[in-house]
């Protein structure tokens, strides 16, 4: 099949990355892409939140999926475009989107579905707030209601920059502090049937140790070997399902990847957050351990057929991801700057290293050039997270790039275990 893929960081570079390695795979574009999606994808210039401009590119190119990567897109309404425009897409409706989209409407359909999450209010006035702040206490947990790329949150012991970050949203929500590890689990669904894939763990904080300010991410590592076996069936059976039930049941059902960020609490499992989207670093690593082909698997789901795919089959290696930032992230990044050691990497580390590009572009003399915050995703699989980590650092330590960042304690608690 033809398959166009929407987006250009490094969770498309490894949805393009998985794809083109599919049998069932043609022909495969991506809109607009960046440097290294361009070595197995054709790449297309597009705005895209403009669902009329995709859905045009999408019947132009004569796609047979269309994969929509990131969460700007389907809040805008671009799933549905191309859905009206007789195009099979994986990505959820704007209507559905909300639960990314909206922290509040997520908070509320959480309610409707019985599933456990923190307390929280949904604040729009400085009253509300300083009530809100005051009934939770320390450390405050503040959520921009909107979409804010993964770095809308601020936690914090400090009052005052709590209030700060709340008043400087429009609608917030204020929620109490959830203890323990976090846990992202991704889950393919058409509506009906959910399909859990299997659990990662990121790392928000910009710095060594989880200091410093929150991220889109900086790395990831995947297995979870102090997780509970248990984990999956428990979070499908009282988190997944239920959400896309309640969902369906309220008129907006949704298909596409449903994304559970997950605390794993003195008092059980809670739901820290929704997203409407593969996750990224968290793709990274997740999609490195796939070894069901997966265009069929995301067919299923914009088709409305997922009941019929088989079992999903999964890699026992693990996998560890480790971002390479520019200056400054998550600042205001400096970008332009080259970036040397890619063929190097290709040549000494594959296959069980390699480079997803995320913030990246082609100079005019063809260098690869910054574009971006977080602008590499350096992921490598090994018989255990020792063994991937220690391949990912390797990897990491060939590559220059002026006054990059990066942690060097992806997954290392983990693997020391």
């Amino acid at each position: 099949m033809k398959v166009l893929v929407i987006g250009g960081g490094a969770r498309e570079h490894a949805l393009c990355r998985s794809l083109s390695l599919d049998p069932d795979v043609t022909a495969l574009h991506c809109a607009p892409g960046n440097a290294g999606i361009a070595e197995v994808a054709e790449l297309h210039p597009v705005d895209q939140l403009d669902g009329a401009a995709v859905a045009a590119l999408a019947t132009e190119l004569g796609a047979e999926l269309v994969v929509v990567g990131p969460e700007a897109p389907l809040v805008a309404g671009v799933a549905d475009a191309v859905r009206a425009a007789g195009i099979p897409v994986f990505g959820p409706s704007q209507e559905a989107a909300q639960l990314e989209g909206s922290k509040a409407f997520a908070k509320d359909v959480m309610a409707g579905a019985g599933v456990p999450t923190a307390r929280s209010y949904v604040c729009t006035t400085p009253e509300e707030i300083d009530e809100a702040l005051d009934a939770f206490g320390a450390p405050y947990v503040v959520k921009d209601d909107g979409l804010a790329a993964g770095k809308g949150v601020v936690v914090t012991e400090d009052i005052e920059a709590a209030r700060a970050h709340a008043l400087a949203c429009d609608r917030v929500v204020i929620e109490e502090f959830l203890d323990g590890p976090e846990v992202s689990l991704f889950a393919i669904t058409d509506g009906m049937t959910v399909l859990p894939l299997k659990p990662a763990q990121d790392f928000k904080r910009a710095l060594d140790g989880d200091e410093g300010p929150n991220t889109g991410g900086m790395g990831a590592y995947s297995p979870l070997p102090w997780a509970d076996p248990k984990l999956v069936d428990e979070v499908l059976e009282t988190v997944l399902q239920p959400t896309v039930d309640e969902l369906r049941r309220r008129g907006t059902p949704f298909s596409g990847l449903l994304y559970a960020g997950l605390a794993i609490t003195s008092r059980g499992v809670r739901v820290i957050e929704f997203n409407a989207r593969f996750g990224d670093p968290e793709t990274q690593v997740v999609l490195a351990r796939l070894k069901t082909p997966l265009a069929g698997v995301l067919l299923h789901s914009a088709n409305g057929t997922l009941a019929d795919q088989a079992p999903l089959s999964w890699s026992d290696d693990a996998a560890v991801t480790v971002v390479i930032a520019s200056h400054n992230y998550p600042g205001t990044p400096r970008t332009g700057d080259p970036i040397e050691g890619l063929d190097e990497v290709a040549e000494k580390d594959a296959p069980h290293a390699y480079v997803l590009h995320a913030g990246t572009k082609r100079g005019e003399d063809g260098a690869v050039l910054s574009a971006g915050g977080r602008v590499l995703s350096v992921t490598a699989t090994g018989s255990d997270l020792a063994q991937a980590r220690e391949r990912a650092y390797a990897a990491v330590g060939r590559i220059r790039l002026d006054g990059s960042q990066h942690r060097t304690d992806i997954a290392r608690k983990a693997a020391e275990a």
